[in-house]
């Protein structure tokens, strides 16, 4: 029974560092950007997006498809960011021991 409370205490250990880390991960802000960095999308950690910067040279209203284009393009590249920060933190905790495939850590809010 000694092991099962140093585990129940280890997994409470573990939680309270996930939380920290979510805490943390929702103040941080991360880029993403396209079309050479005319276009900028900020997300913070939850993958929350915060701003948007797309340079003037880019507004042509004949021509709206490329400025999407680098709109989806600049918040992909912040999400994958925003994902690879996560991974990052994420070995931190787990003290670098693989999570199992598909693994989400879980936003609360």
């Amino acid at each position: 029974m000694k092991d099962m409370g140093k585990m129940m205490k280890q997994a409470q250990k573990m939680q309270q560092k996930m939380s920290e880390v979510q805490e943390k991960m929702g103040q941080m802000e991360i880029d993403g950007s396209a079309g050479g960095g005319m276009v900028t999308v900020t997300m913070n950690g939850k993958g929350e997006c915060r701003k948007v910067k797309i340079d003037p040279s880019l507004i042509d209203p004949n021509d709206a498809e490329v400025l999407e284009d680098l709109v989806v393009a600049a918040v992909n590249d912040a999400k994958g960011r925003v994902e690879e920060r996560m991974q990052e933190e994420m070995q931190e905790v787990t003290g670098g021991m693989e999570l199992p495939p598909g693994f989400q850590m879980p936003f609360g809010g």
